[in-house]
């Protein structure tokens, strides 16, 4: 649905036109709302001016010769100008009372009782935490992925680790900056499964462009299906290939940025790996998830998100692919 129009086909999953909350569907109600009264002011004024154009016709080789006027035009001009003043002011007023209108329902959100999900903004990708007050030891964390149950009013606890950057899922809610030393709260709500892309909206350095997300609606119960095999640590390799590939993690530079729980990697600098292949995409929702994309990031990040914070690795041939394999089982 896009300005109250139903257009077959559009995907829209990165778009303030196809809501899929009702925060969005506010923001998307006022936006139609002033789209159609200035579309609509436009025309009227075009073809306004089109129809004096043409009827008031002269010879360009020529001297127009002075218009008369009369008490009677003038006060009809004066007529014509005031109300066109008066219908610019009541306009403006309702699109702003609409604004105001729409802010103040989304503000009314915020008090209701929703599942916090934290999500801390990096150069370039997302880091996302499901807190857990009654059991601390099991929260949840992963990254540039966020699963959420349908219909269920969501809390994000949103700060950054480094520069400003700014967390906008347009489908869901309006954007939010995240700005560091500082926390900041918004509430939204997902309506409808689905995969919503959502986008840093705050240029943050050089590969901005490069940093997205996923919000992933779903039913509550593929939802606590989810976050059950989350909690989870990583499987044990059963097999020599898997057991060597688990080794080459832990012997090269890999550990000394990544956690896999389960295992001595405990480092917070990249993302958590611990469930790497229940993914759909790698490098912040730049690649999809792989084991091509994935080996070729591995070996050199820099040749495919120049700037990003993950040095180039050395491994042989043979190393790679047992690493791979590893990686292939951390569901």
């Amino acid at each position: 649905m896009i300005l109250g129009i139903a257009i077959p086909g559009f995907p829209g999953n990165q778009s303030s036109l196809n809501p899929a909350g009702p925060a969005a569907a506010h923001i998307e109600h006022t936006f139609a709302l002033i789209f159609w009264i200035t579309a609509i002011v436009y025309v009227l004024t075009l073809t306004a001016l089109i129809f004096f154009v043409i009827r008031r016709q002269h010879d360009l080789t020529l001297i127009p010769e002075p218009i008369q006027t009369t008490d009677a035009s003038d006060h009809l001009a004066v007529r014509v100008v005031a109300t066109a003043v008066g219908l610019t002011v009541l306009l403006l007023f309702i699109m702003m009372i609409s604004s105001f209108l729409t802010s103040r329902r989304i503000g009314h959100m915020n008090g209701q009782q929703a599942l916090t999900i934290d999500v801390y903004g990096h150069q370039w990708w997302w880091e996302i935490q499901y807190p857990n007050k009654h059991e601390p030891f099991r929260i949840v964390t992963t990254a540039n992925e966020i699963h959420v149950p349908v219909g269920t009013p969501i809390r994000i606890h949103g700060t950054s680790r480094d520069v400003i950057h700014s967390f906008w899922a347009p489908n869901i809610q309006g954007k939010r900056d995240l700005m560091p030393g500082y926390n900041t709260d918004v509430l939204m709500q997902v309506d409808q499964p689905g995969r919503w892309r959502g986008q840093c909206a705050e240029y943050c350095g050089l590969q901005h462009a490069h940093m997205s997300f996923y919000m992933i609606g779903e039913s509550t119960k593929d939802f606590d299906n989810w976050m059950n095999a989350q909690m989870q640590p990583s499987i044990t390799p059963t097999n020599p290939q898997t057991q060597h590939g688990q080794q080459v993690f832990l012997t090269h530079s890999c550990v000394m940025c990544h956690t896999i729980r389960g295992t001595i990697a405990g480092s917070r600098v990249g993302p958590d790996l611990t469930h790497l292949a229940s993914r759909s995409t790698i490098a912040a929702g730049m690649l999809p998830n792989t084991i091509g994309n994935l080996g070729g990031w591995i070996m050199n990040p820099q040749s495919l998100k120049p700037g990003s914070r993950m040095p180039p690795n050395q491994l042989s041939g043979a190393d790679l692919q047992d690493l791979l394999a590893y990686l292939e089982t951390l569901r």
